[in-house]
C-alpha cells in the first residue's frame, strides 16, 4: 500500500476544520438546546436537566429595563456569573461564603431542601447559597423572600435584598402599599419583575422547527364540542358570563361548581382521558384579565391534552409569546362569543384547519426555570447598585396592569412596560 502524503495532509485538515466547526456551532448553542435533541423517539429534556454551556449570556439583559419586555431574561439569569464573583474565582480563592435565603413565610410549599442542597442539586451556574427559614438569621441573610407584603420588623441591613414572591394576580393579592421604599426585587409572572416565575414555560427544542407534521388526525372520534373544568364562578373578568353566551351557539359542557356535569379532582386521570377522547376544544379561562397571567389551566389542562385551548386572561400578544406557535384560540379574535362560536363549526367541520392547531406537538417542552439559581446568582451580584420600589403597590396594580371586563382590543400599547422601573443607587 502507497502511503500518499498530500492526500493524508487534506484529510487532515478537512477533519480539523470540521473540529473547529462543531466546537464554534456548540459554544454557540442556546442555553436550553445543548442537551436537547429534535428528533423523534429521542428524550424531551427532563425538569433536573440543567445543560452545561460556556456562554456567558445569550442577552446581555439580566435585569428588567424598558427596552426588553418580551424578554423574561430567564436564560440571561442563568448563564450569569456576577463579575465579583469571577473576580473571586480568578484570583484562587479557596472557598466562597455561601450567602443566605430566609424564607420568611417558612419553607412548606417549596418543595426544596434547606442549606446548600437545592444549587448543588440543580447543579446551579452559581451554586454559592443556602436556604434558611430560621427569623434568627434575619440580619446576615443577603436575601429575605416574602410571599406577600413585607412584615418583618427591625432595622433592614444595607446589604440585604428583599425580595416579594406573587403568584396570583393582583386581584387576588393583598395591598403592597406598606412596603414602599423596602422591597428590592420582585418574583412573579410579569415579565417586569425582577426574576421572572412564570407558572409553566415552554421552549422548543430547535428554534428553526416549530412545527412538523403529525400522523395522528386528532378530531377522529371526538363528538362533543367545548369542554370548561372549574369551580370559581364569581371571576373578576366576567369568565362565567362569556361562557354562558357562548353556550348559546355551540356546545359548552361545564364540570365542575359551575356546571351541571361532575367529574371529580381525585379522578383527574380519567377526566382528562375524557378530554382528549370526547372533546375538541377546551376553555382555557383564567380568573383575571392580567397582563402575563397564564397559569396551569393553559399549559397543563389545554396544551398537555389534544384539544385547543380557548384562552381569556392575558393579552394575545403574552400568549403568542408564551405559547408554541398556532396552538391556541383567544376570545379577543372575536368581536363576540357568537363570532367565536361561528370559527369553532368552521373548524369542527374541517379536520384539516383543525389539526393545524397541533402542528406543534413534538417541537418542545415545558421546562424547569430553576428559580433558585437565579436568586443565587443575583444575590452575589455585588457591582450592580441596590434598586428598591418607590412605589411597589403601583407597580403591581397600575391601570395598566388589569382589565376588569374589558378586552385587550381597546389598549393602545399592549407591549409597552407597563410600569415604572425601581430605583437603583450605583455602588460607592
Amino acid at each position: 500500500m502507497r502511503f500518499h502524503l498530500k492526500k493524508t495532509i487534506q484529510v487532515v485538515v478537512v477533519i480539523g476544520c470540521v473540529l473547529v466547526y462543531i466546537n464554534v456551532y456548540l459554544s454557540t448553542k442556546s442555553f436550553w438546546t445543548l442537551n436537547w435533541t429534535s428528533e423523534p423517539n429521542q428524550r424531551a429534556p427532563r425538569k433536573n436537566d440543567v445543560p452545561s454551556t460556556t456562554r456567558e449570556s445569550l442577552h446581555p439583559e439580566v435585569y428588567p429595563n424598558t427596552e426588553h419586555y418580551t424578554d423574561d431574561r430567564i436564560v440571561s439569569q442563568l448563564n450569569f456569573v456576577p463579575p465579583s464573583l469571577s473576580r473571586q474565582l480568578q484570583s484562587g480563592a479557596s472557598s466562597v461564603k455561601l450567602r443566605k435565603i430566609l424564607l420568611y413565610n417558612g419553607i412548606g410549599g417549596w418543595d426544596i431542601k434547606r442549606g446548600q442542597e437545592t444549587f448543588l442539586d440543580q447543579k446551579c451556574k452559581v451554586p454559592y447559597c443556602e436556604i434558611t427559614e430560621s427569623k434568627s438569621d434575619m440580619q446576615d441573610a443577603h436575601v429575605v423572600l416574602f410571599q406577600g407584603p413585607p412584615r418583618a420588623g427591625g432595622n433592614k441591613p444595607p446589604h440585604q435584598n428583599w425580595l416579594v414572591f406573587l403568584l396570583e394576580s393582583p386581584y387576588h393579592t393583598p395591598g403592597l402599599g406598606s412596603a414602599n421604599g423596602l422591597v428590592n426585587w420582585t418574583a412573579s409572572y410579569r415579565h417586569d419583575s425582577t426574576i421572572v416565575a412564570p407558572y409553566e414555560k415552554f421552549v422548543a427544542y430547535n428554534t428553526s422547527r416549530l412545527t412538523q407534521p403529525q400522523q395522528k388526525n386528532y378530531a377522529a372520534g371526538k363528538t362533543k364540542m367545548v369542554a370548561w373544568f372549574v369551580s370559581n364562578c364569581g371571576a373578576r373578568n366576567g369568565r362565567r358570563q362569556y361562557a354562558d353566551e357562548l353556550a348559546k351557539y355551540i356546545q359548552v359542557d361545564i364540570y365542575g361548581g359551575c356546571g351541571p356535569l361532575q367529574c371529580p379532582r381525585h379522578e383527574s386521570n380519567k377526566c382528562f382521558d375524557m378530554l382528549n377522547n370526547d372533546y375538541k376544544f377546551y376553555l382555557s379561562f383564567e380568573n383575571s384579565n392580567c397582563r402575563d397571567y397564564i397559569t396551569e389551566k393553559f399549559f397543563i389542562n389545554g396544551l398537555k391534552h389534544d384539544v385547543i385551548p380557548i384562552v381569556m386572561g392575558a393579552a394575545p400578544e403574552d400568549y403568542v409569546r408564551a405559547a408554541p406557535p398556532h396552538s391556541f384560540i383567544h376570545v379577543d379574535e372575536f368581536e363576540s362569543p357568537k363570532h367565536l362560536a361561528d370559527y369553532l363549526h368552521l373548524l369542527d367541520k374541517d379536520d384539516k384547519l383543525y389539526n393545524e392547531y397541533f402542528q406543534w406537538k413534538g417541537t418542545g417542552d415545558i421546562i424547569n426555570t430553576f428559580f433558585w439559581c437565579r436568586v443565587c446568582a443575583l444575590a452575589h451580584d455585588d457591582d450592580r447598585g441596590q434598586s428598591w420600589y418607590n412605589d411597589v403597590e403601583a407597580w403591581w396594580r397600575n391601570s395598566e396592569v388589569c382589565i376588569g371586563t374589558d378586552n385587550w382590543r381597546n389598549r393602545t400599547k399592549p407591549n409597552q412596560l407597563i410600569a415604572d422601573m425601581p430605583i437603583v443607587i450605583p455602588r460607592k
